[in-house]
């Protein structure tokens, strides 16, 4: 299999919101309807391919189209000693799983974090055990346990 791995550019927000719905429809299938759909491609529409702090990368195959994405996000924090990055999404099609593509991501991840000064990147592990693959993917590929994530929303 022939994967092709390339930074989305403008014209594949389209692309990123389906690929980011796609893992939202995993993840929690109570959130994933035809208006976060929407949502979603609102959004990326606003971020892809633009100066913004957010980047995605796309896994690529000739036959099958893009069956992978990872989007990165640069912050802040003195903890970090100034800007890092971090994993927003990561997904991997059903049918490509367990074949390199998320590795392949992750490593073009970690490359685009020495290009951008970054002195880490950090990323949301999913609940335990259930997402336990997950898990043990990120541990593999050399991330360490930092705590869990908190959220809140913010209506405005």
């Amino acid at each position: 299999m022939t994967i092709e791995l390339r930074q989305a550019e403008v014209n594949d927000a389209g692309t990123v919101a389906a690929l980011v719905h796609r893992l939202v429809s995993e993840l929690d299938p109570g959130r994933a309807d035809a208006k976060s759909l929407a949502r979603y491609q609102q959004a990326a529409a606003e971020l892809v391919g633009k100066d913004a702090g957010y980047w995605a990368f796309l896994a690529e195959t000739p036959e099958d189209g893009a069956v992978g994405l990872i989007t990165l996000n640069e912050c802040t924090a003195i903890y970090a000693e100034g800007r890092f990055g971090t994993i927003a999404e990561l997904y991997i099609a059903p049918a490509h799983r367990s074949q390199g593509v998320g590795a392949l991501l992750l490593e073009r991840a970690i490359t685009f974090a020495g290009t951008r000064g970054w002195g880490r990147i950090e990323v949301g592990a999913p609940d335990q055990p259930r997402w336990s693959r997950t898990f043990d993917f990120y541990r593999r590929h050399g991330f360490a346990e930092a705590g869990p994530r908190l959220k809140r929303l913010v209506e405005g």
